[in-house]
């Protein structure tokens, strides 16, 4: 269910503090937490049926199933099917269980966006992120122009990211990033990504999230020509991301038209590069701009991960109800060697989401520059396995745009950009090796886990480690 959030407070900050001759606003369009949540249990009759290929015939018409579709590689065995309409549920689930060519069946989950919980209070001014949005200074940043603001911002600083650059490792290996595609011209971006696929269209290459608009709206988005130094202005659409605009680009935006997750998986990927700039980042669109996905699309992107080359799997999204698919769908990617990154979620509980709630995923929850948690943030002993910065963190947005973002997501790919820096410095690491390297962090509250990211400290103690009682560099 979407929730109403009370905005004002936040408008009225920004205002006050910002100038009147670049007539800023405020867009802050959702970002916190791409989440998974099951909106009526399953997708409509679908199951994901797990069984030899050579089987699939037999059962599918036993019980009156239509085939989907099997997993991209049918050699896998895991099909998507659509059972009888109106089928009791579990009565439905025990008959087709009991079948013994079948060795797994559950339902496909059909899962959305929801909004920030009601309530929910930043608990970082976002006045001064904007004063640095709306002033842009130009850096060369690995052979590219950027923002200052980006590759210098308090987040990036707190966890030590220059210096770990300069002393130890750039990043090296894919990063595939299961969300809603990228901006594939993106400028910031673009050199470093590799072709993935569009699970929602079932095309391969660089899935765009500009293929979830009209066309009138991606025009006027993707204007990749825009100096970044031109008179910007920021529209506001809700609590979550403030995006900075050409004033030109924001006078003809219709933002009704412009669906609530569009943009997220840019600004996943924006973050992952600021931390592991020479890293590729392979985008696997999963998810539409509207925030819906099911899981079957998300196994096929684990999967599709695993069998092209990446080496590290940034998840920002999390599920409220566990998946015996999912729980193999990760093993088999941490048999494989691959570092599993996820979001610990966005409702301010202790609690327990997948897939940063299995053992083998590294959960991430949100604190900000203070190392205080985020109000939004869960937490608990279960469920987080370190933190990272989460508030107004600014990264790249879709067209020749930035944003700055508040949420998990936005903390998982510190974390997983991280990751991508060991891989250089080992190409062979494992995600249990990874998991001890990344242990040395700042301590925080025992409910966060080993506590907050320290990326320079986890690539010293990888290539130097400290004797017993030794102190932190």
């Amino acid at each position: 269910m979407l929730m109403p959030v009370d905005q004002s407070p936040v408008r009225k900050t920004s205002e006050m503090r910002l100038k009147p001759r670049r007539q800023i606003l405020a867009w802050l369009a959702l970002a916190a937490m791409l989440a998974v949540w099951p909106a009526s249990g399953a997708v409509q009759d679908e199951y994901i049926l797990r069984c030899s290929p050579t089987a699939i015939t037999g059962v599918v018409s036993r019980h009156a199933m239509t085939l989907i579709r099997p997993l991209d590689d049918p050699a896998y065995g895991i099909y998507l099917v659509r059972g009888p309409a109106g089928a009791p549920l579990a009565q439905y689930l025990s008959e087709v269980s009991a079948d013994p060519a079948v060795a797994a069946v559950e339902p496909n989950a059909d899962v959305v966006v929801p909004e920030t919980p009601p309530g929910l209070q930043l608990n970082q001014s976002t006045a001064s992120i904007l004063d640095a949005l709306a002033n842009p200074t130009v850096i060369s940043f690995f052979g590219t122009p950027v923002l200052s603001s980006y590759v210098n911002q308090p987040a990036a600083v707190l966890v030590r990211v220059a210096n770990t650059q300069r002393f130890f490792a750039t990043g090296a290996g894919i990063v595939a990033v299961i969300d809603t595609g990228v901006d594939p011209n993106q400028p910031v971006l673009k050199a470093s990504l590799v072709p993935g696929f569009d699970f929602t269209r079932n095309l391969p290459g660089i899935p765009s999230e500009f293929t979830d608009l009209s066309q009138s709206t991606a025009s006027i988005l993707d204007q990749s020509t825009a100096s970044i130094l031109d008179q910007n202005t920021i529209v506001v659409l809700n609590q979550s991301t403030a995006s900075i605009l050409n004033q030109s680009t924001a006078s003809i935006l219709d933002t009704t038209q412009v669906p609530q997750a569009f943009g997220h998986g840019t600004m996943v990927a924006g973050i992952i590069h600021l931390v592991a700039p020479t890293a590729q980042i392979m985008p696997l669109k999963a998810f539409k701009a509207d925030g819906t996905s099911n899981l079957f699309d998300i196994l096929r992107a684990i999967y599709f991960a695993v069998d092209h080359g990446a080496k590290v799997i940034n998840m920002s999204f999390s599920m409220v109800n566990s998946s015996p698919e999912l729980v193999r769908a990760i093993n088999y990617a941490n048999g494989h060697g691959l570092i599993c990154v996820s979001s610990a979620g966005n409702t301010g509980k202790e609690t327990l989401v997948f897939p940063a709630g299995y053992r083998n995923v590294i959960g991430v929850a949100s604190t900000n520059n203070l190392d205080m948690r985020s109000t939004f943030s869960n937490f608990g002993h279960s469920l987080t396995f370190m933190t990272a910065p989460g508030e107004g963190i600014i990264t790249t947005y879709p067209g020749n745009h930035y944003a700055a973002a508040w949420g998990t997501s936005f903390s998982t790919p510190f974390v997983s950009g991280t990751a991508a820096l060991l891989v250089q410095t080992q190409l062979t690491i494992t995600p249990g090796l990874a998991f001890g390297v990344l242990a040395h962090a700042k301590p925080l509250s025992s409910d966060l886990g080993w506590g907050r990211l320290d990326v320079y400290l986890a690539l010293w103690e990888e290539v130097n480690p400290r004797p017993v009682g030794a102190p932190a560099p």
